[in-house]
């Protein structure tokens, strides 16, 4: 039997300042060439234990540490990150705090150049990586104008460029469409596979990787100890598990299956849920996108985009990596206008108004959170937006700790907000957007970094807003929270506007966004539906 690549015996952790440890007496072992799937509630302590890998904890972050942690027999006490670097790539959950550089190219080539690795083998690494992740088109373009997806995959090869033999990766398909996060997990295979590396993988949307992991450790949180076993074992047990594991655990399905290739067979005997019907929208039009076309100094984003949002409508933006959807985001609140055609926010154009206009009626969450958050605690983002519009808190539409309680933050209501994990900072910086209660909501990916269960309370709560009169954007590649969420579908393809109807017939009709079970079942259903017909 081989030896451990990853070792952690005994290891308990506390931020500095934290009343309670985030990791407790947590010991496992890792063998080369494992891959590893790393599970658990957002906060829960995920990517804190991905960071005792590499020794950013406690070198970066500092804090209580006991306990003793050895990679490829390197003791992360003694080594710093710098000094576990050639073993150890790492893949932050936000790719822009890995860059350095200004074009991807040279974000590439940086770290080889810095360690005097020859040109030839800078050259054939770089034409190797580019061509394993689909990216050679991006090899000349800036980082800053690269759209999230695109930049989660330059911040994956970056990493891929040093050919460490340990690869960490914290929700390296966050900000990937369907289509490029299967392309990026097929290349971890093929790493995994044909070169050996160990992979240990953190991943909130488990449907993608359940079934190409060899373990899953599932990280319960402080004080609860962690879960270690095959797939199958732990996610039998979990609330977090995919789609098609909790329809057959629900069903009596032995075993259970993980992914839908597994499922085929219990799933033709299933009798099918009723189609169900989308609302038509009641309300006024409160945004009008009139044949928008928008271009960037170098690149065309959006060509002769046309559609309404009406009051009361929860609308999903749907498209692959680089599509447009963030640039129509940005027009719509102002931030940027259109080369043609105009945006319109309850009947008045967004060159008539100043962004700051703009935003009392529209709120706008960015993909990245860290935009919004400036204050010294969680609490005080709420406050700060409430003073901004001269608001006092007891007359904001919903009181500031009701808002914080709904999305999970009262813990965390005094800490200060950058030091949270990165779903907890998206719902930080939601609350802070949300907490005037306006009437047009426009979100741009505010799933990632959520586990399951905040997800469906991030929905319960926009459906009260929509049920008051909001309108609703939510701009995600999170298929499985749109066919729930969602009376309609708006989907973008190279800039371009080529579907728009009611969300399950339209997310039925195109391949590339079936949620899992639409993929085993043939048309759009949750597994309470299903569950249910089949009493």
């Amino acid at each position: 039997m081989s030896h451990p690549i990853i070792l952690l015996d005994r290891v308990t952790y506390a931020y500095p300042l934290a009343e309670t440890p985030t990791l407790v007496d947590v010991s496992l072992h890792i063998l080369p060439g494992e891959f590893v799937l790393v599970i658990g509630e957002s906060g829960s302590g995920k990517s804190t234990l991905l960071r005792l890998l590499n020794g950013l904890v406690p070198h970066f972050h500092g804090g209580t540490f006991g306990g003793r942690v050895l990679v490829a027999g390197r003791d992360t006490r003694t080594h710093t990150p710098r000094m576990l670097s050639d073993v150890v790539g790492f893949v932050f959950q936000d790719p822009e705090s890995q860059f350095v550089l200004e074009r991807v190219e040279d974000e590439l080539v940086f770290g080889l150049e810095q360690a005097g690795v020859p040109p030839d083998e800078i050259a054939r690494r770089l034409d190797e990586t580019l061509d394993w992740l689909d990216i050679a088109h991006l090899r000349h373009r800036r980082v800053a104008h690269l759209s999230g997806g695109e930049k989660q995959r330059v911040a994956i090869a970056s990493v891929l460029m040093q050919r460490p033999s340990v690869l960490v990766l914290d929700e390296p398909t966050s900000q990937l469409d369907p289509r490029a996060a299967q392309d990026v997990l097929h290349v971890l295979v093929r790493l995994n596979n044909d070169l050996g590396m160990t992979v240990v993988l953190a991943e909130h949307r488990i449907e993608r990787v359940a079934a190409i992991a060899d373990r899953v450790l599932w990280v319960r949180g402080a004080g609860k100890p962690l879960l270690d076993g095959a797939p199958r074992d732990v996610l039998a047990q979990s609330d977090l598990a995919p789609p098609i594991t909790r329809l057959g655990r629900a069903l009596g399905w032995s075993p259970v299956p993980l992914s839908v290739e597994e499922a085929r067979a219990e799933v033709a005997t299933l009798h099918l849920p009723p189609p169900t019907v989308a609302p038509s929208p009641a309300g006024d039009v409160v945004v009008e996108v009139e044949q928008v076309s928008f271009a960037y100094p170098r690149r065309a984003a959006l060509h002769d985009v046309s559609f309404r949002l009406h009051a009361g409508e929860f609308v999903s933006l749907l498209g692959h990596n680089g599509s447009g959807k963030s640039t129509l985001l940005r027009l719509l609140v102002g931030l940027l206008h259109p080369d043609t055609g105009d945006v319109r926010i309850e009947g008045v154009s967004t060159r008539e108004r100043a962004v700051h206009e703009v935003c009392r009626h529209v709120a706008y969450l960015p993909q990245n959170p860290n935009a919004l958050l400036f204050a010294e605690s969680v609490l005080d983002e709420v406050l700060t937006t409430l003073r901004n519009h001269n608001l006092p808190p007891a007359q904001a539409p919903i009181a500031p700790l009701q808002l914080l309680d709904r999305l999970g933050l009262m813990d965390v209501a005094d800490a200060y907000p950058r030091d949270l994990s990165v779903g907890q900072r998206e719902r930080v910086a939601l609350a802070a957007v949300l907490a005037t209660s306006p009437p047009i909501i426009l979100l741009d990916e505010p799933t990632r970094g959520l586990d399951r269960l905040q997800k469906q309370a991030l929905v319960r709560m926009l459906r009260e807003w929509q049920a008051e009169g909001a309108a609703i954007l939510f701009v995600s590649h999170d298929v499985e929270v749109i066919a729930e969420a969602a009376d309609r579908v708006l989907i973008l393809d190279a800039g371009r506007l080529v579907a728009d109807g009611p969300a399950r017939a339209t997310l039925a009709q195109h391949a590339d966004f079936a949620p899992q079970l639409a993929q085993a079942l043939g048309v759009v259903a949750t597994v309470e539906e299903v569950v249910e017909a089949n009493a």
